[in-house]
């Protein structure tokens, strides 16, 4: 038996993955920050470029890449795990490895680390919810179009 579910919740579920992901590194940025106690004005502004940069120049172009995607898929039959195409999932998986190779071997000091953490998790949230804002009007939109089209 397979797991089937519409475009919108495959988007829906891609916000929630991008949510999941923002709160784990906001957790382990926060942390960081708050165990520092030379952080200041510059951490802020270090994480304020960082979520800029993410926000609107990376995580902008995953955005619109994947809800085209996945809008146009023909079927609205699809696998929860397919929000993703391999490049995707290859990509998640290398940032995965890369953030726990940073942190096992202290790569950068805590005060920068926490300033990328918080930046990056920041763009990760606000990505997240705009997939789950697009998901649920594109499930209602969905929804309406079907029932007004005549049998």
């Amino acid at each position: 038996m397979e797991l089937k579910i519409s475009r919108g919740s495959l988007i829906i579920i891609a916000g929630i993955v991008w949510t999941l992901a923002g709160s784990n590194i906001f957790y382990i940025g926060i942390t960081t920050w708050l165990y520092q106690s030379n952080y200041g004005w510059w951490g802020a502004l270090g994480a304020t470029f960082i979520f800029l940069i993410f926000f609107f120049i990376i995580f902008r172009r995953f955005y619109n890449k994947l809800t085209a995607r996945i809008s146009r898929k023909s079927s609205d039959k699809n696998s929860p795990f397919s929000f993703f195409d391999a490049r995707g999932w290859m990509v998640m998986l290398f940032m995965i490895a890369l953030g726990r190779v940073i942190r096992q071997f202290n790569i950068f000091p805590p005060p920068i680390l926490s300033a990328f953490y918080l930046g990056l998790s920041s763009a990760l949230l606000l990505t997240g919810l705009q997939f789950v804002r697009y998901g649920w009007f594109f499930k209602t939109k969905y929804k309406q179009d079907k029932i007004d089209i005549p049998e």
